[in-house]
């Protein structure tokens, strides 16, 4: 999500955004320890754990040592945790908050480490990396032996009352925007929100609007616009939510720009974008970053990437 994908999204919504909502912004150097241009596990360990490290390392340094990532030290500081995602959550960013492994390819076994944590409310895709794996182990048992309320798409998961739970919406990835996916980044984000907040030590929750990435590498200009107003209608129910809180701060970014994006030409009053690419892959620019709430200025001016790992660090108190 880089500023072209946000100047979509503003046409799609006829000229305004929820981001427009901050007024605290800055921009993130996105490199990776072994590489120019990052890939999401590595852009994604950089928030987690406060380091840069090599292309496709999940929960990892560059010496591939394990490190306890913000979601486990929040944990062990007895906030309450949470992850929700538009892919598998074995995928490379939500992953990068729980899983400790070499690849992001790794996918049966990071979807082993989740069963190593303690994180309350886990809603997105990738049941069958807990349920149909090599190992024969069915992962969801396991789950539901730790005391998790495991539930499918069958399954409302607004509805809930379990305050530990996990909710899949599909056997992989969950649908994009133009597959029928609706409203369910903004739902889930909520019903998170919801379980999370009521621990009165307060909360962390990574939400990724995943599939932004995904329209890049496709070079489809529409699918990124979509999923894009996707998750900017997420941003707004969630800043509405942290503004009657009033002791809440959210943080938007992304690992990286995909696609080399840039507006040829649109027209806001039709929703119409022409959009030119130079790659298929992502690249090395910066990318912004949104705060909003206790804490928001330290997320002003231009920082590496991994930076923003020890600003919440510093602004939750935590001791890692």
């Amino acid at each position: 999500m880089g500023l072209s994908q946000i100047s979509a999204g503003m046409v799609y919504r006829e000229g305004d955004l929820n981001l427009a909502r901050f007024k605290r912004v800055g921009f993130s150097k996105t490199q990776s320890s072994d590489n120019f241009i990052t890939d999401s596990a590595a852009g994604a360990t950089a928030f987690s754990i406060g380091e840069k490290t090599y292309n496709g390392a999940i929960g990892l340094d560059s010496l591939k040592k394990r490190k306890p990532t913000i979601l486990e030290i929040a944990e062990s500081n007895g906030l309450s945790t949470g992850l929700v995602a538009t892919c598998a959550i074995t995928h490379a960013t939500p992953a990068s908050y729980i899983a400790h492994q070499p690849s992001r390819r790794m996918n049966e076994e990071i979807a082993y480490d989740f069963t190593k944590t303690d994180v309350d409310v886990v809603i997105g895709g990738g049941k069958h990396y807990f349920e149909t794996r090599k190992d024969g182990i069915n992962l969801l048992d396991t789950l539901r032996n730790k005391g998790y309320e495991v539930v499918d798409s069958t399954v409302d998961f607004t509805k809930l009352t379990s305050s530990k739970f996990y909710a899949f919406s599909n056997n992989y990835h969950v649908p994009s925007m133009k597959d029928g996916r609706g409203s369910f980044s903004e739902k889930a984000s909520l019903k998170a929100i919801d379980v999370l907040s009521k621990n009165k030590k307060g909360f962390f929750l990574m939400i990724e609007g995943s599939q932004i990435d995904w329209g890049g590498h496709d070079n489809d200009a529409d699918y990124i616009a979509r999923e894009m107003v996707d998750f900017d209608i997420t941003i707004g129910k969630v800043l509405d939510w942290a503004e009657k809180d009033g002791n809440t701060l959210v943080v938007i970014t992304a690992d990286h720009e995909t696609g080399g994006f840039a507006l040829d030409s649109g027209s806001i009053k039709n929703k119409f974008i022409k959009g030119a690419f130079t790659s298929k892959e992502h690249t090395g620019t910066m990318v912004p970053v949104f705060a909003y709430g206790p804490g928001a200025d330290e997320f002003t001016g231009i920082y590496e990437n991994n930076k923003i790992f020890h600003k919440m660090i510093r602004l939750f108190r935590f001791k890692k």
